[in-house]
């Protein structure tokens, strides 16, 4: 199986791409395939349903996506809902989602935008009839000091989310992944 963590924020230093940091070390860990995708790093357009999608960035993120068994996006949230870059990622990669295997690692400000990811988790859902792994990170402020996870629950927690998305992908593609 091959997996795609991807680190959605822009911001330099963003607190979901220390969760983004922290699952792929597991999976690499875990001896799986394992690759970090960080948006802060693609010079990744903003989707504008046209002349966009001829970009040779769109193409390879498409690429990207599009190899993957598994993918775990690891987002910011702001003001309620997961980052715009997130959603213009999906936007501009579309039908490479198609039939994925999805989890979420979240980092956020506070405790009450905690059902933020579902709306983006639907829309992969219906649109690419995506497998969205019912357990997820949400993380808030306390869980990190500097540029680590500090938060003994939340690295437990990320360890989960990795192993059921190894689980999750195992058992659809036919793998043995067990976490």
């Amino acid at each position: 199986m091959k997996y795609l963590v991807i680190s959605c924020s822009l911001n330099p230093d963003s607190r979901s791409r220390l969760l983004a940091g922290a699952v792929h070390d597991h999976l690499d860990g875990a001896g799986e395939e394992v690759e970090l995708l960080d948006l802060q790093e693609t010079g990744m357009p903003l989707c504008d349903g046209d002349g966009v999608y001829a970009e040779p960035a769109v193409g390879e993120l498409g690429e990207r996506v599009r190899g993957a068994d598994g993918i775990l996006m690891a987002v910011p949230i702001y003001n309620y809902d997961v980052n715009a870059a997130a959603k213009n990622l999906i936007e501009l990669t579309g039908r490479a989602w198609t039939d994925k295997v999805v989890a979420f690692a979240c980092a956020a400000g506070g405790q009450g935008s905690y059902m933020s990811v579902m709306g983006v988790a639907n829309s992969l859902m219906l649109d690419f009839r995506c497998h969205v792994v019912p357990r997820f990170v949400y993380a808030t402020g306390d869980a990190f000091q500097g540029d680590e996870v500090v938060g003994e629950d939340v690295r437990e927690r990320l360890a989960q989310v990795a192993d059921e998305l190894r689980r999750v992908t195992g058992s659809l593609r036919g793998g043995a992944a067990t976490g």
